[in-house]
């Protein structure tokens, strides 16, 4: 509850933001994002494939990650989970009377994917369930309202929608955590982290203007990361 709080008081406080801002700076704020997203892809990928050995630097799990990506790309396009994500974002465009806002669903999709993909919504989830400890989704509560204020400011409205998709999606593994915490072994936390950051570097590539990964299509990859390590 918490996590959706802080996204939709960040999204609020980014959309105050954009309306007193020109467009030039909304489009800089959305480079900015890019920027942001990207680093933190990134990073995490680096941090959890990159092995600092005595020989030297060894980049460990790569048939795993290219397994996953694959595998996924091919599972998530049969099911078309982004163009799913897309008719649920069209549908709150009409529900909240937004007809008019053209960004709303880019915004809802991109925000989305931005704040559910990743080890902390997992780890998280299951450590409040299980051990009462909702440090880790504290911590996220924090990342995501700063996030989501800025794609907000620049993005628009549809990105505060992305509290839904976060209090679907970790809602779920928290009624889930018994079944799956034999599962979260370090190992297999360490393969989604990878494989999600890979998934976040691809959402900034798109908030560039790159050619447009279709990022939910690849959502699969993760339970394949994980079944991988088992």
């Amino acid at each position: 509850m918490a996590n959706v709080l802080g996204i939709v008081a960040g999204g609020l406080v980014g959309l105050g933001f954009g309306r007193l801002i020109s467009e030039r700076f909304q489009k800089t704020l959305m480079m900015a994002c890019a920027v942001a997203v990207i680093f933190l892809g990134l990073t995490g990928t680096v941090k959890e494939m990159l092995v600092v050995t005595e020989g030297g630097v060894e980049l460990t799990g790569t048939y795993r990650m290219l397994a996953s990506l694959i595998g996924g790309a091919l599972i998530g396009e049969a099911i078309n989970i982004e163009d799913r994500m897309e008719q649920f974002g069209v549908w709150l465009k009409k529900k909240t009377g937004s007809s008019g806002d053209t960004r709303i669903v880019d915004g809802f999709v991109t925000a989305s994917l931005t704040v559910c993909i990743g080890a902390m919504a997992v780890i998280g989830s299951i450590n409040d369930r299980l051990l009462a400890d909702p440090s880790v989704l504290f911590a996220k509560t924090v990342l995501d309202a700063v996030i989501v204020m800025i794609m907000t400011s620049a993005l628009g409205r549809g990105c505060i929608f992305s509290a839904l998709s976060v209090g679907i999606f970790q809602g779920a593994i928290f009624l889930a955590a018994g079944l799956l915490e034999p599962f979260m072994t370090p190992e297999a936390l360490s393969a989604l982290s990878a494989v999600g950051d890979i998934l976040i570097f691809c959402v900034g590539t798109n908030l560039f203007g790159l050619p447009h990964v279709r990022v939910a299509n690849f959502l699969p990859a993760l339970v394949i990361a994980v079944v991988w390590m088992l």
